[in-house]
């Protein structure tokens, strides 16, 4: 048996779900971050459980030929990508497999049946600089400077750095000077340790098209110190839009806070989404969410558009609906949409797109979707054609899954940013009337080991 120290050689032959290479010695799996497929290593076992270990990579013996150099200088120390040590090809591959193979393994789904569904991945045309939003954690280094950028791998470390390869280029003079006002105006940073400082995160936004820059400090305080000045430092940098801040003083991992409160400019910043001679503008609160991916949103929006087969006279229910984003676009190919949403501020934002950009047949309804859904029903007879959900990491619960089966659409379009809770929830609806007919995966996240994947279900006996 393996013990923590003991120094082991692997080669490595696949990936696990959060990017680690794994090897096997007679069977048994070693999970190792940093480590690529093809890779043959000496690694340092760190962790042994019953079915499994854990080993740190000490150096490669044979490089994998997927092997690249990271373009990141802060890639193994930083947590936010995990595969930019692979080749493209290799990443896109790897996300393809790990849909399929969740379908089948958690789905049920035998392997004709997901490999006939299959579609092939949508590839980013850009793999650094798409990232739209980005949230920084402050904090103080062992010297008392203040640091900021992403936190090392499963910990709340931070690795000081201001240049993320993923983020807006105008990220790094934001920063910056964040950093200088809080150097000249004694602001500190938040510690988590004990409670005190006030900056916790700063979270910055770019508009796709419109170029307008958002900023939002997240602070541990009602009110905002020196707010003045951080607005004269920030305000002549081209596009700044919207300078805010969020109070959150919990003792919490949630990063903003309940509202945001305007310092100066505008509440919100103008994001647009074009595809399928389709062209939507949004307005995006700090507490908006919106797909991180600006130009792989548009493919992915125009998929699920292409799934839901809509030809004018269906009615759509978007569950989930969040400020619109899925709801407006299928609003210009159906007769009617209706968008449930749980979160008031959402909806309220909902309203307003769809307002803006002169939308009649979207109606946005605050509330849960197992209440209102058949409250509608009940009161108007009439089942939709078309169910959309886009639900968050978790995926469904069953109530909201219930709702959708007893709503009896004749599709669904499941938009999904984890594998594994989308195979779940497939899984409870072809047990329960439904059949996978297509999917597509959407690398929404390039050097990262998450994928977004659209797919369309169909009754297999339609009522």
């Amino acid at each position: 048996m393996y013990k923590k120290n003991d120094i082991i050689q692997l080669e490595i032959s696949t990936l696990g779900s959060e990017g680690e290479g794994i090897g096997k010695i007679d069977g048994f799996p070693f999970f190792v971050r940093g480590a690529v497929p093809g890779d043959v290593i000496e690694a340092g076992v760190t962790k042994v459980r019953k079915n499994m270990a854990f080993a740190r990579l000490i150096r490669i013996i044979m490089s994998s030929n997927d092997r690249v150099e990271p373009t990141c200088q802060y890639f193994g120390k930083c947590g936010g990508c995990q595969l930019m040590n692979m080749n493209y090809g290799a990443q896109l591959g790897y996300k393809e497999e790990k849909v399929k193979n969740d379908l089948i393994r958690i789905g049920g789904i035998d392997k004709d049946t997901v490999e006939k569904a299959a579609q092939a991945i949508m590839a980013a045309a850009e793999t650094l600089h798409y990232r739209n939003k980005e949230q920084y954690p402050f904090g103080t280094d062992k010297d008392g400077n203040t640091i900021c950028g992403f936190y090392a791998y499963h910990s709340h470390r931070i690795i000081d750095q201001t240049d993320c390869l993923l983020g807006n280029k105008e990220n790094i003079l934001i920063l910056e000077k964040i950093k200088e006002w809080m150097k000249v105006s004694g602001v500190t940073a938040y510690d988590e340790t004990t409670g005190r400082g006030l900056v916790r995160h700063v979270m910055i936004r770019k508009g796709n098209i419109t170029n307008e820059l958002m900023v939002c400090i997240v602070i541990n305080s009602k009110k905002l110190k020196a707010a003045e000045l951080l607005v004269d430092m920030l305000k002549d940098i081209e596009g700044m839009t919207s300078i805010s801040y969020s109070s959150n003083t919990e003792n919490t991992n949630v990063i903003m806070g309940e509202s945001s409160n305007v310092i100066w400019g505008s509440d919100h910043i103008d994001t647009v989404i074009e595809g399928n001679d389709i062209q939507i503008t949004y307005a995006l609160s700090p507490l908006s969410f919106y797909q991180v991916n600006s130009k792989q949103t548009e493919r992915l929006y125009s998929k699920a558009l292409e799934y839901a087969d809509l030809k004018g006279r269906e009615t759509v229910w978007d569950l989930y609906c969040g400020i619109g984003t899925i709801s407006l676009f299928l609003a210009a190919k159906a007769a009617k949409v209706y968008g449930v949403e749980i979160v008031p501020q959402a909806i309220e934002n909902a309203k307003n797109n769809a307002r803006n950009n002169n939308i009649e047949n979207a109606e946005f309804i605050c509330g849960a979707a197992e209440e209102i859904l058949p409250a509608f029903y009940r009161k108007n007879g009439q089942s939709p054609d078309v169910v959309v959900v886009d639900p968050p990491r978790k995926g469904c619960d069953k109530i909201c899954l219930d709702t959708i089966i007893n709503a009896a659409p004749r599709r669904i379009v499941y938009v999904s940013c984890d594998p594994a809770t989308l195979a779940r929830d497939i899984k409870y609806l072809r047990e329960n009337g439904y059949e996978l007919k297509a999917y597509t995966p959407c690398d929404m996240f390039p050097n990262s080991y998450h994928v977004e994947t659209v797919c369309l279900l169909s009754r297999k006996d339609p009522v």
